[in-house]
């Protein structure tokens, strides 16, 4: 019998879906406090998960979730690239 690899799981910040890591985003805060997408899920700094839907993104600016879970401003770029990232994977 095949053991079974265990996928990590990630609660999406806008959603609160549990959901495979590789189907989030992460996004990130460095210890200088500037935000940004973190497509590697490697970067140092305190992250939070989004998960990859337009939906979740739009849920996640207007209640400023991840300016809450960073504990930092995130500017609009930030929203902007994780809707270009999610859309780019859409079409693929």
């Amino acid at each position: 019998m095949a053991i079974q690899k265990k996928v990590p799981l990630r609660k999406c910040v806008a959603t609160g879906e549990m959901l495979p890591k590789k189907s989030m985003i992460r996004v990130v805060r460095s210890k200088e406090g500037e935000v940004s997408v973190d497509v590697t899920g490697k970067k140092s700094g305190r992250g939070a998960y989004v998960s990859k839907s337009e939906q979740a993104v739009e849920i996640a600016r207007k209640k400023n979730v991840l300016g809450h879970q960073l504990e930092a401003e995130v500017q609009e770029e930030v929203y902007e690239e994780l809707l270009r990232i999610i859309r780019r994977e859409t079409i693929l």
